[in-house]
């Protein structure tokens, strides 16, 4: 059995190989693939092209590797448009990968978006959240077992698992384009059932505005590689016994639709950005 390091590093090499790596990468999450399809010049490669990749089974996942240029812009970046989930039942070694690959490739900052149910009462569906911390309720923890030195230090601090440099950064573009960004906790959980409006009111008491199913393992495997992290959230629907309706992803797909141009701008602007910022 590979160890993940070695599956890191052989998706880093045949990347390599092919295309040199960009300052920048951007995790897209449900319904937020837009930004993949307006990089221009752009070469896709399917994830089941790039060694140990797995492919997503989830609705608004496409599972492609894209790196092209910002539209209108000279800044190259890659987009992952989807991911694997702990709710599929890929092993956490699995749901990391791809970020343990952009660090190895050469990758500094990371951008990580997700769908999110809106817990903070002032938020409303449609809006984006600059994620300021994360609670990791999942139950899983990608750093689990014997540490590989290779790939980060043992005990990784996470006093700062979003970069404050980058927070600021998103900020004065939000501002610049005059919009409207929330900013909050963001609580991760196992899923795939939709949270109860019990334990809604509780992540609502410990200090979370928006909860999700993904990110956090995936924040916590980028830092311990030495990314820089920003998490943006899109508030695609009120969280169970906030609203009137039922749940469902078809609504998380369809408010993702709505904030596109919105999302689009804020993200190419702080990924243009980020990039023109002096090196570490």
């Amino acid at each position: 059995m590979q160890h993940a390091y070695d599956m890191a590093h052989a998706a880093a090499d045949w990347l390599r190989a092919r295309i040199p790596a960009p300052s920048a990468a951007a995790v897209l999450g449900s319904g937020l693939g837009a930004l993949a399809d307006q990089l221009e010049d752009a070469v896709q490669i399917p994830y089941g092209e790039i060694p140990h990749f797995p492919a997503p089974k989830v609705s608004g996942h496409a599972g492609v590797l894209s790196v092209g240029r910002l539209p209108g812009r000279k800044t190259v970046v890659a987009a992952l448009s989807g991911r694997v989930h702990l709710y599929e039942g890929h092993p956490i070694e699995e749901v990391v990968h791809a970020v343990r690959t952009m660090a190895l490739w050469g990758v500094r900052d990371l951008v990580i978006t997700n769908a999110a149910g809106g817990i903070d009462g002032a938020f409303a569906p449609g809006d984006l959240m600059l994620i300021t911390d994360h609670l990791n309720l999942t139950g899983k923890n990608p750093l689990w077992g014997v540490n590989d030195d290779r790939l980060g230090q043992r005990f990784p601090d996470m006093s700062h698992a979003y970069s404050p440099t980058l927070r600021r950064i998103v900020q004065a573009c939000a501002r610049d384009l005059g919009q409207t960004l929330r900013s909050g906790v963001y609580a991760g959980v196992m899923g795939p059932s939709y949270e109860t409006p019990a334990e809604i009111r509780m992540l609502g008491h410990v200090g979370a505005a928006a909860v999700g199913m993904s990110t956090v393992n995936e924040v916590i495997a980028a830092r311990h590689a030495g990314l820089q992290v920003c998490g943006i959230s899109c508030i695609t629907n009120l969280a169970a016994g906030l609203s009137a309706t039922e749940l469902h992803h078809d609504e998380v797909k369809t408010t993702a639709e709505l904030a596109r141009e919105r999302f689009l701008a804020l993200v190419c602007e702080a990924l243009e950005r980020f990039a023109e910022r002096p090196e570490r």
